[in-house]
């Protein structure tokens, strides 16, 4: 609970160190640095900065410009705006063309909860999951964001990140694992039921593992921070050793990692499922924990759910 890094700062941390031995790292920014909490790498590198301005499609066409150059863009922009304002330079200039550009959605989901639907990006894994060429990632705390960031340097291909505004509580001790594009972490094994949650609601997750414990269930919990390409493998593993799945998400119930998990569930190994989002219909505003709480997105609710599910 001490944790007050959030992870946009992380970001901004790892490409800073990584900077002093890669000048083709370059970062973007759309009038967003301070949002981004880029300002110290702005100042750093300035011949590797770049403000684009209130440009959200002109910024991605510029980092695939880039990184045709061979250079290796990050891109850091308000996710609600990189998302919808910019897709279509995202399908082409990005993916299409296979750039090696990095897009990092900041301040996410309803990280702008008083702001309302137009500034929640909860519709962002919908569209850029269905983009073929394009990796889809949610970190889920500091730790998790700076290894990531560390693989995206080297990472071949465009990708879209989402991350949220505020300092999240830590899933992990520290940043000593493992992490790889691609693959699901299981955080807590379990036999009876499936916790799969991606982001800040991994966090969520494994608060309601702990409460499932006292009440005699046996939980697994899993980290899909790679919404796509999505680990079909851990899936498939979870449906047929626990039997029942729940996913948590901040995204809409139609598009985003529920709807993937459900996708391969009913191909490979049916079983109950359930999807817990924001349901069809803008998103209530007001602070990210009042909104969690509105829509069922917390620990207490989540233990109910499976317990309902295993007719206890």
């Amino acid at each position: 609970m001490g944790n007050k890094i959030a992870n946009r700062q992380v970001i901004c941390d790892t490409l800073l160190e990584l900077a002093q031995s890669d000048r083709d790292i370059m970062v973007l920014a759309s009038d967003s640095r301070g949002s981004a909490a880029m300002g110290p790498f702005a100042q750093a590198y300035p011949e590797q900065f770049v403000e684009v301005g209130i440009a959200e499609q002109n910024i991605v066409g510029i980092s695939a410009g880039l990184a045709h150059s061979g250079k290796k863009p990050f891109v850091t922009s308000p996710a609600c705006f990189l998302s919808m304002r910019s897709i279509e330079q995202i399908k082409v200039d990005v993916a299409y063309s296979a750039t090696n550009v990095k897009l990092i959605g900041i301040s996410g989901g309803i990280s702008y909860g008083a702001l309302g639907m137009s500034h929640h990006s909860v519709q962002d894994l919908a569209v850029t999951r269905a983009i073929p060429g394009l990796a889809v990632i949610l970190p889920a705390d500091r730790h998790e964001t700076k290894r990531m960031t560390e693989a995206l340097v080297n990472y071949e291909g465009g990708v879209y990140v989402r991350i949220g505004r505020n300092p999240v509580e830590d899933v992990y001790e520290s940043a000593d694992y493992d992490f790889v594009i691609g693959k699901a972490v299981t955080m807590r094994d379990g036999s009876d039921i499936t916790l799969i949650a991606a982001g800040e609601t991994v966090r969520i997750a494994l608060d309601a593992e702990v409460k499932l414990k006292e009440a005699g269930v046996s939980c697994r919990v899993i980290n899909m921070h790679t919404i796509k390409p999505l680990d079909e493998e851990a899936i498939i593993k979870a449906a047929r050793e626990t039997g029942r799945i729940i996913t948590v998400e901040e995204h809409s119930v139609h598009g985003g990692l529920g709807a993937a998990v459900a996708e391969v569930v009913v191909q490979h190994h049916p079983v109950p499922l359930r999807l817990l989002g924001i349901p069809d219909e803008p998103a209530i505003a007001g602070k990210t924990k009042e909104v969690f709480e509105h829509y069922g997105i917390s620990a207490e609710n989540i233990k109910n759910l499976a317990l309902d599910m295993l007719g206890q």
